[in-house]
């Protein structure tokens, strides 16, 4: 398979630039101050030890690689509950205890909340050009902030629709290609099978409806004039709002806590017949359910006009904390895990990641080593690549990221009880600008 080239267009990148440097200079100059001036400690010498928290599949393989590789280097690997299931809190508790871990997976979503609280450090001067131009242009901006590079980059994240197969040939189906043939697709498998849907809403996953809203063309947040415009109202999001709003209550999707034991127990009884994710989900749904090899396959998410388009669902980064006096080694550590066969290899030969890497050069070494018995021998990672390629560009995540997803995931848990996905993304506005105001920055409405 030939490297995945992913040109950014240059507008994206003037805007994401003009954004960080106006609007985040606040906050940066108060991380900056806390991390010693931007500057990364230098490493008191080796052998040195590196702590390391993180929870993504495939991590502890791959820190058993590095360590057998790197006598000068051992990393110790502490494996915490996933961001949204309190890794965030716990890494944030830490932070602010002054015992944070050296080295931390943070997703993309989140990171600028951590640069804004200080939280970890510029690690520019410990990332050369050439280390850059290894990385999806996209996920390099995702990392970069101020002009400042605050994380280095593990994977990219494109939709997907992983299927039961057998459940939709019994139905007569095939994957959809746009959403109007999804809610068809809907109707027709519940009518074929009462107890069967489609898919699953994730009330305490607002990272799956944001990058629908993306791939709907939404902007949440942009940048202009040293102030923050947020906007959870504009026009792709309220179609996409409205439309998941009426498969609820249409009863043709379940309402269930994302990789929670009921979402389990239904893909294991054919009671859903679906699953939205992104490119790491497939490693998930095949650690998930073992037993169910053969059955699932993999299709390209759908889109409004029927043409390629995705965004984004979660993705992860290697920060260093500022707390850190091994920033060095900590850079060195994530380099190897992100841009060398050896470190893809690792995780993705786990059987239980089939993560997207970040740095092109290596989907290659991915896709080898990822046994898709599971989904009948399908080349995923071809599907994976051309869903990479057709990320919406000029998405921007904000400043106060764990304020507006609090705020959906209050709001998505009253969705059986009489609750809207319109009422969640007002409630979701009115906190996140009550944040930015709170943090001191400018809000422009």
């Amino acid at each position: 398979m030939p490297s995945l080239p992913l040109p950014l267009p240059h507008p994206r990148r003037r805007l994401l630039r003009a954004a960080a440097v106006g609007l985040l200079s606040t906050v940066l100059l108060a991380a900056c101050a806390g991390s010693g001036g931007g500057a990364p400690k230098a490493d008191d010498g080796k052998p040195v030890t590196l702590t390391f928290w993180a929870w993504s599949k495939g991590t502890k393989e791959v820190v058993a690689a590095f360590n057998a590789s790197h006598p000068d280097v051992n990393v110790v690997y502490e494996e915490i509950p996933s961001g949204t299931a309190g890794g965030y809190a716990k890494i944030s508790n830490a932070v602010k205890a002054g015992n944070a871990p050296d080295v931390f997976n943070v997703e993309y979503a989140q990171l600028p909340d951590f640069v804004s609280q200080g939280a970890v450090q510029d690690i520019s001067g410990l990332v050369p050009g050439e280390l850059k131009a290894k990385y999806l242009p996209q996920t390099m901006d995702l990392t970069t902030l101020g002009g400042r590079t605050w994380a280095l980059p593990l994977d990219a994240s494109p939709q997907a629709f992983y299927y039961r197969k057998d459940l939709f040939d019994r139905a007569g189906l095939t994957p959809p290609k746009t959403w109007d043939e999804f809610r068809t697709a809907a109707q027709k498998l519940k009518q074929a099978q009462p107890d069967t849907r489609i898919a699953t809403f994730f009330p305490d996953d607002p990272a799956t409806f944001e990058a629908m809203a993306w791939q709907a063309g939404a902007h949440w947040f942009t940048g202009r004039d040293d102030a923050w415009s947020v906007d959870l109202n504009g026009a792709g999001t309220k179609q996409t709002a409205d439309y998941w709003q009426q498969l609820i209550a249409e009863d043709l999707v379940r309402v269930q806590p994302s990789f929670s034991q009921p979402w389990t127990a239904s893909l294991q009884k054919g009671e859903t017949a679906g699953y939205l994710g992104a490119s790491w989900g497939g490693g998930v749904l095949k650690g998930t359910l073992p037993d169910a090899a053969g059955t699932w396959a993999v299709a390209p998410v759908p889109s409004w006009d029927g043409a390629p388009a995705s965004g984004m669902v979660g993705g992860t980064t290697f920060a260093v904390s500022k707390n850190s006096r091994k920033a060095k080694a900590a850079v060195e550590f994530a380099t190897w895990a992100t841009t060398t066969p050896e470190g893809i290899k690792a995780r993705i030969a786990s059987g239980t990641s089939s993560a997207f890497p970040a740095a092109p050069a290596l989907v290659p070494v991915a896709e080898e080593a990822f046994k898709a018995d599971f989904y009948g021998g399908q080349d995923v990672y071809a599907l994976y690549t051309d869903a990479a390629k057709s990320i919406k560009p000029n998405w921007q995540w904000g400043p106060t990221m764990n304020a507006t997803n609090n705020a959906l995931k209050d709001a998505f848990g009253k969705l059986t009880q009489g609750g809207t996905v319109q009422g969640a993304l007002d409630a979701a506005q009115q906190s996140t600008l009550a944040e930015l105001k709170n943090r001191g920055l400018k809000v422009k409405q």
